[in-house]
């Protein structure tokens, strides 16, 4: 009957697929589980209160929130749209294209400028909409916008996922190094690893300049 301590995953599945507050899902997940499990209740608490403060660097986040709340409420979105119009022959992929380039630098230098919430949705999201309206001539319609955003979002994944190994002392390159070292390969440093993620970061730069291109020139081109 161990499995029935797998509970947990099918609450969380069922209250996911019926949309249920995530936050009340998780929680009743975890009570369940212990109870069946054969903790008490107050144990329950104790775990869940050492997991919180264990990880609580992990909750940091949740700040940004209101920050980004009242950048918006004040404008920072039309802002950062209307100088983006301002620019000649500006276009969603030369926007997309730059943002690349300098998260890409960003990663490689560890040093953490972007973030799909505190970065892409109120800032580069609004000047790619903008420079694609202007090129268009027209507004987007939504499903153009969804396009947009999609692309947003890929962009901010492969500038932090593939140029964040550039940098030796990134935690990957180090889960990579003791991974290998482990495994008896021991000539391998993390500076060879970092060297190893260059070409494949150049790639990822050149393709993710041909996707932005591609979808830009479709977004010109014809509704979707």
């Amino acid at each position: 009957m161990d499995y029935i301590k797998l509970i947990g995953i099918v609450i969380i599945v069922a209250g996911f697929v019926m949309k249920f507050d995530v936050l009340a899902t998780v929680l009743i997940a975890g009570f369940v589980t212990g109870l069946v499990s054969g903790l008490s209740f107050m144990e329950i608490l104790r775990i869940m209160g050492e997991s919180f403060v264990n990880n609580r660097l992990m909750s940091i986040f949740l700040v940004i929130f209101p920050v980004i709340a009242i950048i918006e409420r004040y404008g920072l979105k039309e802002r950062s749209a209307y100088l983006i119009g301002k620019i000649k022959n500006a276009s969603a992929a030369k926007v997309l294209a730059l943002y690349m380039i300098i998260r890409s630098i960003a990663s490689a230098a560890n040093i953490r400028i972007g973030g799909h919430v505190e970065f892409v949705r109120p800032l580069i999201l609004p000047m790619s909409e903008a420079a694609a309206e202007k090129a268009k001539g027209e507004p987007l319609n939504e499903k153009q916008r969804d396009t947009l955003k999609g692309m947003t979002a890929s962009i901010e994944n492969y500038g932090n996922f593939f140029a964040q190994n550039l940098f030796p002392a990134a935690s990957g390159v180090l889960l990579i190094q003791g991974a290998l070292a482990e495994a008896g390969y021991g000539e391998v440093t993390i500076s060879s690893v970092a060297a190893a993620s260059i070409p494949v970061a150049i790639i990822v730069l050149c393709l993710s300049f041909v996707q932005v291109w591609l979808k830009d020139k479709k977004l010109r081109r014809r509704e979707e």
